[in-house]
């Protein structure tokens, strides 16, 4: 026993920086559901924030989901990371000025975008919709963070890495390859790019790390939190530690596969699509194994579900995670798919995922890190369990009526009566059929607010009762003989990988290159395979004019594409509501491209020449004077703010080294030519309506890009 104890170290955790994170995440969930909050009333009642720019739908949807996604989550996972890997590896993190460089790092990029994703300021990707400088910083902060941890790993006391350590590895690796490889772009100004990517490829490239993000920023470094905080708070070995083992090497291979199933019945090539979907079902395996191995590692302590909130959250968190995994692989079904993609259905589903999974585990490590980061009680637990319940009900409350609306949209989508003709032609009558359910969700966020609020008031509370003087450092004593605490990490055959960090990290990485090899190489490498896809046909695309390119930059800038797709299925539905299925060719110089992941408005892919140019103007300043029962908001600002055309000669010559056969006539004389289209299209305008109409008004330009949409190709022999 002497000679046991005179090998005991005695040294200090870093809680600070997990203080820091955990009040980020704090700040931060109160912004991203508060504004979640806001643009679902928005949706409910579309006068909300009318006429204010950057309180619209289009501009406001994109710092909400960024907000959640990086800035509550993203805090969430940096606070847990560090205040777990600190207590698995035995030692401190090993470079205190890169957490704080990282905490810093990462808050100023968060306030980079609130400062310009409401001003239109956006590369239109879901989930990477920050411009390139923002971009950048991403990569230089993720790096120090990846650093930290895997030099933290090096330099441990505890020679296993428990296997939570693992997915923060696979977390690390996979986020920084899809970050880097979705977001290169050739920029034009300080903040706006096109990506290097078009079309076909930029919707593979984007969904790939679409859903990847989801799976490796929500999802693996969640379950790596979950599979320590678990065990922590009901102080029980986890179920199995074997199924950990396999949950962790089938998810981060088969994950990466599943990206194209949100392209399903779309011009992607029929071979990526199916690819998509069967790895996607069979995500089933892992998900569900993780999810049984959550829940079941409190086996002989059930009644702690009735008691303890953090139980509770955390519980609750695995089933929401089990719940979304089963729901992912059926909307994944083609069939299914053809039902349930661009409406609400899918709203839910995320939701479910995020609010429920990400949210919930949040709020339990939050309840189990704060009394013990401030070495305090908690104030009141029995808010904690009223947070709890009223979470839950406002949670339901969104799920369900996101269910409702997205398989009601659907079936009225695709009614067709026994002529063959659509039971539902107009389109807006989907759209007024599920406006009662919008403020059902919209009730339901609040009510998930609400809870929230309540937790910030007794964090904010238990911090004030606590005393500055017993903030210092965690000390802890620790004696390499000893086992892994009370995780009780049985002895596994593979055991010597588990104790080569980089070694594990180089494999995670293999595992989630193959995949992405596989079904990314024949599109970013082979601009030859869909240039034959192009030539077989005999098929011409032409560009965008200069004024028909500053329309679509204005399109993009006023979020258009969050509720409008250019993507007609190959559906009989969509082929009857809309005309002839997209394809390939038709986005063949669109960066990027605009397929849309949502329908609250009509798909657009056909919508040139079908209106004259007085409707569309008309539809900006007061949708309702065409289309009577519109829940669109009016965009007023269109019609005072002036088209820059001074980019526009730096727009085309970014195009041209895009590969956009501009001429160099063409990109000289950019500006000049967009002003000419413009005054035809406002003298157009001013001669059917009677009224004073500006020569470079932004809408015009909008105009101009709406009118050309399906008129784009053509084919050897005669027009499209």
């Amino acid at each position: 026993m002497k000679n046991q104890e005179s090998v005991v170290e005695t040294f200090q955790y870093d809680d600070d920086i997990v203080r820091k994170f955990t009040l980020a995440t704090i700040v931060w969930g109160a912004v991203a559901m508060l504004v979640g909050v806001f643009i679902a009333f928005e949706l409910a009642y579309f006068r909300l924030g009318e006429g204010i720019p950057w309180l619209s739908f289009g501009r406001l949807r994109p710092l909400h989901t960024n907000a959640a996604i990086f800035a509550f989550a993203g805090n969430a996972i940096f606070a847990g990371i560090y205040h777990s890997s600190q207590r698995l590896l035995k030692t401190r993190l090993a470079c205190d000025r890169l957490s704080r460089f990282h905490f810093w790092g990462w808050q100023l990029i968060i306030v980079s975008a609130a400062l310009t994703l409401p001003f239109g300021i956006t590369q239109s990707k879901e989930y990477a919709e920050l411009e390139w400088p923002i971009d950048i910083a991403i990569a230089v902060v993720w790096v120090a963070f990846g650093v930290n941890l895997i030099w933290t790993m090096v330099k441990r006391r505890e020679k296993h890495l428990y296997v939570a350590l693992w997915f923060y590895v696979a977390t690390f690796i996979t986020v920084a390859v899809l970050h880097v490889v979705n977001s290169i772009s050739l920029p034009v100004s300080f903040l706006k790019s096109y990506p290097v990517y078009a079309g076909v490829t930029d919707a593979l490239v984007q969904w790939w790390y679409g859903h990847n993000a989801v799976a490796f920023f929500l999802t693996t470094p969640f379950l790596g939190l979950m599979y320590y905080y678990i065990p922590k708070a009901a102080n029980r070995p986890v179920y199995s530690y074997r199924l950990s083992v396999i949950h962790f090497w089938t998810l981060v291979f088969i994950y990466i596969w599943a990206g194209p199933h949100h392209l399903l019945n779309t011009a992607l090539p029929d071979w990526a699509q199916t690819v998509g979907m069967a790895f996607s079902v069979m995500l089933w395996i892992p998900s569900w194994g993780g999810m049984i191995n959550g829940i079941l590692t409190l086996r002989g302590a059930w009644h702690l579900l009735r008691t303890d909130p953090i139980i509770q959250f955390l519980i609750a968190a695995a089933t929401f995670y089990g719940m979304s995994t089963f729901e992912g692989p059926l909307l994944s079904i083609k069939s299914v798919s053809s039902l349930a993609h661009y409406t609400d259905w899918i709203v839910g589903h995320v939701h479910s995922g995020a609010l429920g999974w990400n949210g919930f585990l949040a709020f339990g490590m939050i309840y189990y890190l704060v009394p013990r980061l401030w070495k305090t009680e908690l104030h009141n637990w029995n808010w904690a369990r009223v947070h709890f319940w009223v979470a839950t009900l406002g949670l339901l409350l969104y799920i369900i009526s996101m269910w409702a609306a997205g398989i009601t949209q659907g079936l009225m989508w695709q009614g067709i009566d026994a002529q063959g003709k659509l039971l539902y032609p107009d389109f807006v009558q989907t759209v007024v059929k599920i406006v009662p359910l919008y403020w059902v969700r919209a009730v339901g966020g609040t009510l998930y607010l609400g809870g929230f609020v309540l937790m910030i008031v007794n964090v904010w509370i238990t911090i004030k009762n606590s005393k500055a003087e017993n903030l210092a450092d965690t000390t802890d004593r620790f004696a390499p003989f000893r086992r892994a605490e009370a995780l009780q990490i049985p002895k596994l055959e593979h055991r010597t990988l588990e104790r080569m960090p980089i070694v594990l990290t180089v494999l995670a990485l293999t595992a989630i290159l193959i995949g992405s090899f596989i079904e990314l190489f024949p599109f970013i490498t082979g601009e030859h395979y869909i240039e034959n896809a192009y030539s077989l046909q005999s098929i011409t695309t032409k560009p965008y004019t200069p004024l028909q390119l500053a329309g679509r930059d204005i399109y993009i800038k006023e979020g258009c594409y969050l509720c409008h797709s250019q993507m007609i299925r190959k559906t009989v539905p969509d082929v009857l509501r809309y005309g002839k299925a997209s394809t390939m060719e038709e986005s063949r110089y669109d960066r990027p491209f605009l397929w849309g992941s949502k329908r609250t408005g009509p798909d657009l892919a056909r919508v040139g020449g079908k209106y004259p140019n007085l409707w569309h103007y008309r539809h900006f300043l007061n949708p309702r004077d065409v289309v009577p029962q519109s829940i669109m908001p009016s965009y007023t600002w269109l019609f005072k703010n002036s088209i820059d055309y001074a980019s526009l000669n730096r727009k085309i010559s970014v195009q041209r080294v895009l590969g956009v056969p501009y001429s160099e006539q063409e990109e000289n004389f950019a500006g000049e030519n967009a002003k000419a289209e413009a005054a035809v299209l406002a003298a157009s305008l001013r001669s059917e309506s009677g009224g004073q109409i500006e020569d470079d008004r932004e809408v015009l330009a909008l105009i101009a890009y709406l009118q050309v949409l399906g008129q784009m190709t053509s084919q050897a022999g005669g027009a499209k």
